[in-house]
């Protein structure tokens, strides 16, 4: 019997996520990946995603492509919108007309972050800042486009790839005798290792209709709840640093774009419905650091 390859579209393929997921690409033989990024597949032109549909069936489509600049996007807010929102629309309408599974990735900043319990899935959201209002309006466009698709919010997202706050705290570390950091802003980090994995399992789940599908949005992190000051703390350590790290409270770091202050996610929803185990951040960190140390 000859096995027909099911076709899977990983947009933004080299952002931190769409590398992770490159790296398991071996270990589902079952499927044939498409990695695109803007360049390859203009996702924010209609035309071009129409396009692309078109000329190849698709099982799934998952949408890693993001402007994540979050300072940045207060002065370019035209493009990120039409990246992190109209995009969005694009491939969730395209999935719709095509019968294709879209899971899509969020964040996090969605929220104003005035909670002190971690956020649910049906909390009312408040973005802080254009980046969190884009990725915000990006959910509404693909939910009202195709309410049979799956949003992943996460948080704090590192990886061995591109630039992130585990990259930039050992490059810091290694040059400098003391860094601050922010002790007042609390959430979870997500290993981007983690979250590839985890999309890849609900995507089988249902492929092989081992579980009932339950559409809409689902929180993902790692398991814990720290500051970016504990963060780097738990970094220095693995990474046998002598760098001092002092804790200082937001109102000392100016940014262009202000942060939620509290991004803590609850996890129940996507644990209960598709089965998932979540490691503990440190658990995660310290896989991630002995990667990064010996690759480097």
């Amino acid at each position: 019997m000859i096995m027909v390859s099911k076709n899977i579209l990983v947009t933004g393929a080299n952002g931190q996520l769409g590398k992770e997921l490159r790296g398991l690409e071996e270990n589902f033989p079952n499927y044939k990946f498409f990695f695109t990024d803007l360049q390859e597949l203009a996702i924010e032109d209609a035309s071009a995603v129409k396009d692309f549909f078109r000329n190849q069936p698709l099982f799934a489509c998952i949408n890693c492509a993001a402007y994540t600049a979050v300072d940045k996007a207060e002065s370019e807010m035209e493009k990120v919108m039409l990246i992190n929102a109209d995009a969005v629309g694009n491939l969730a309408e395209a999935c719709a007309h095509h019968a294709t599974q879209f899971i899509h990735i969020s964040t996090d900043y969605v929220f104003d972050g005035n909670s002190e319990i971690p956020y649910r899935e049906d909390d009312p959201t408040k973005p802080v800042n254009h980046y969190g209002l884009t990725k915000l309006q990006g959910e509404k466009l693909a939910l009202e486009k195709n309410p049979s698709i799956i949003i992943i919010r996460t948080s704090w997202v590192y990886s061995e790839h591109g630039n992130n706050f585990v990259k930039t705290m050992m490059r810091l570390m290694k040059e400098k005798e003391s860094i601050n950091v922010i002790n007042d802003q609390l959430g979870s980090p997500t290993y981007a290792a983690d979250l590839a994995e985890v999309i890849m399992k609900i995507l089988t789940m249902i492929d092989d209709r081992s579980t009932a599908i339950e559409y809409g949005i689902f929180h993902y992190s790692n398991e814990g709840k720290i500051s970016w000051y504990e963060f780097a703390v738990a970094i220095k350590e693995l990474l046998s640093s002598s760098c001092k790290v002092n804790p200082i409270p937001t109102a000392q770091y100016s940014t262009p774009a202000k942060r939620p202050q509290y991004s803590l996610l609850d996890k129940s929803k996507i644990k209960t419905v598709y089965k998932i185990k979540i490691p503990d951040w440190r658990s995660s960190l310290t896989r991630c650091m002995k990667r990064l140390l010996t690759t480097t």
